[in-house]
């Protein structure tokens, strides 16, 4: 795969996110744009949460530590995102700070919620806006593909329900979304990182991104 790294440019937005449920290809992209435009990344670092692998093997036991440590450490990221002066330079993301509560929605009982909720309000998260969001969209069908395929062993203990689960909470999300100029990706049959053409067509999409809404529908390149 040839990368094609340009210097940093205006004409791109200044701060995108990608984003989508696990296995869309969503970090895998992220590094791509960023190394297209010249941007630097702000990334979740998944490995560094110590109850995840044992919240994929027992959901209803460790789903609060481990969503209370992604919240913790997004937090943390932002705020010296802040600091770095995120306007100084471009940035491509591969998370929203948004998108906790969904996972908190999804992965947690009642009262963890309240109590998540309680955690949440008292932290001062200054998220800045992104100027684009870039949303990767595939079945969870294909997300287990993918999770399979990229053999990451504490990832291989998903269960088919809770990718379901999560697929579907990601569209209710964005069919609401409005904080943010939206990318719809239909990634269900493509590999941005890999196939050239169609990641090449992508990045003119972003670049001529405008308005509140748009979509990107590419068919896949036959081989």
């Amino acid at each position: 795969m040839t990368i094609r790294r340009e210097p940093p440019t205006q004409d791109a937005p200044r701060f995108i996110v990608v984003e989508g449920p696990i296995g869309v290809g969503k970090t895998s992209l992220a590094r791509r744009l960023a190394d297209t435009f010249g941007y630097a990344t702000l990334l979740e670092a998944p490995e560094e949460n110590p109850f995840l692998a044992r919240f994929y093997a027992e959901e209803r036991r460790h789903a609060l530590p481990a969503q209370l440590f992604f919240l913790l450490q997004r937090a943390e990221q932002l705020r010296h995102l802040h600091q770095e002066d995120l306007f100084g330079s471009g940035r491509v993301a591969d998370f929203l700070i948004d998108k906790d509560q969904l996972f908190a929605e999804v992965n947690l009982e009642e009262d963890e919620l309240t109590l998540y909720s309680q955690v949440y309000a008292h932290l001062t998260i200054a998220a800045p806006a992104p100027d684009l969001v870039i949303y990767l969209q595939a079945p969870p069908a294909v997300l287990a593909r993918r999770i399979a395929r990229r053999g990451i062993p504490a990832e291989q203990q998903i269960e088919r329900s809770y990718l379901e689960r999560l697929a579907d909470a990601y569209t209710r999300f964005f069919h609401f979304y409005d904080a943010a100029p939206l990318l719809i990706v239909n990634a269900a049959e493509i590999d941005l990182v890999e196939d050239e053409q169609q990641y090449e067509r992508l990045v003119k999409v972003v670049r001529e991104a405008s308005g509140s809404r748009s979509y990107f529908n590419p068919h896949p390149t036959l081989i």
